[in-house]
């Protein structure tokens, strides 16, 4: 995948239970060359299978909190890559508790894994960065909800420069400098001249970025950290007709979740988290969009294509 898209693939987005046509929460996010897990609810490795996402390409999975409708699935997952006898690092980050929470149930069920599978234990109550390579970084987002839980923004760094080929052949310029140019920097040609950049390059692609708020009750405090994202996934466990159980179990409505999009300005937003006492989802995106226009009705199976 190029400068120019991301994409999100939904493999669970109910509250609570696993039933036999809804997944609790889980995602696959696929932005520049990293392929991130996101929350691991029970069932997300016959979901990965399902939606043929290749286990080999997930180096690093990020949980939301301890719930279990949001890690269940891991232990599962992690054995799993063992007995396709993987080698490469998983590199596990979550609240604190997460390594003692895996490793009990490895430990007693007799099933080490035969990879590195390192922890990053998250305490802060503040955003911070988490992951970063030359691509992409990773940072959290505090939540309010029953217990610890941080959201996670993903965001793309800026590519190199777009080299317009026709006008640095033109202006005599050796093709080893090209790279240079695809950096920003101004260049001499085999003529002697300085060339400028901006002569014999284009900007590149703005950079995406995707935010994922699981279960939070509504916080207006996100929205400095999310402010203009590509696309936001906000929980919406209840429509506004159940709004007061929404305060107490630390939930968001639809309303709710599309007020947060608009006040952040963000380009989408993806509802999910919907709690298996309603029978119709659409309400949902009715609700939303009451708000926010720009609505997607997250489903299992689903992918969202972010350009």
């Amino acid at each position: 995948m190029g400068n120019s898209q991301l994409k999100i693939t939904i493999l669970g987005c109910y509250a609570a239970t696993p039933r036999s046509f809804t997944n609790p929460t889980s995602q696959v996010l696929e932005i520049k060359s990293n392929l991130f897990l996101i929350d691991c609810g029970e069932g997300t490795q016959v979901a990965l299978r399902k939606n043929k996402i290749k286990f080999s390409r997930i180096k690093h999975v990020f949980i939301s909190h301890l719930h279990g409708d949001h890690v269940f699935g891991l232990v599962g997952l992690v054995s799993t890559f063992s007995l396709l006898n993987r080698e490469t690092e998983l590199h596990i980050h979550g609240p604190k508790g997460i390594k003692k929470f895996i490793t009990v149930q490895l430990q007693l069920s007799g099933a080490w894994t035969k990879y590195p599978l390192i922890f990053h234990e998250l305490s802060s109550k503040h955003s911070e960065v988490v992951l970063e390579d030359e691509e992409v970084t990773v940072s959290t987002i505090p939540l309010k909800h029953r217990v610890y839980t941080n959201g996670f923004l993903f965001q793309e760094k800026l590519g190199d420069r777009k080299l317009l080929l026709d006008e640095a052949q033109q202006k005599n310029i050796h093709y080893t400098l090209f790279k240079s140019l695809k950096k920003g920097k101004d260049v001499t040609s085999e003529d002697g001249i300085l060339i400028k950049n901006d002569l014999v390059t284009e900007d590149p692609a703005a950079p995406l970025s995707y935010a994922f708020c699981s279960d939070t009750v509504y916080d207006p405090e996100i929205v400095p950290l999310i402010q203009e994202v590509s696309a936001l996934y906000h929980e919406s466990t209840f429509l506004e007709s159940e709004a007061a159980l929404a305060a107490p179990t630390k939930h968001s409505t639809a309303k709710q979740a599309a007020k947060i999009a608009k006040l952040a300005r963000v380009g989408k937003l993806v509802l999910g988290h919907y709690s298996t006492r309603y029978g119709d989802i659409n309400k949902f995106k009715e609700e939303a969009i009451t708000v926010f226009p720009n609505v997607i009705l997250g489903d299992d199976g689903q992918e969202i294509t972010v350009e």
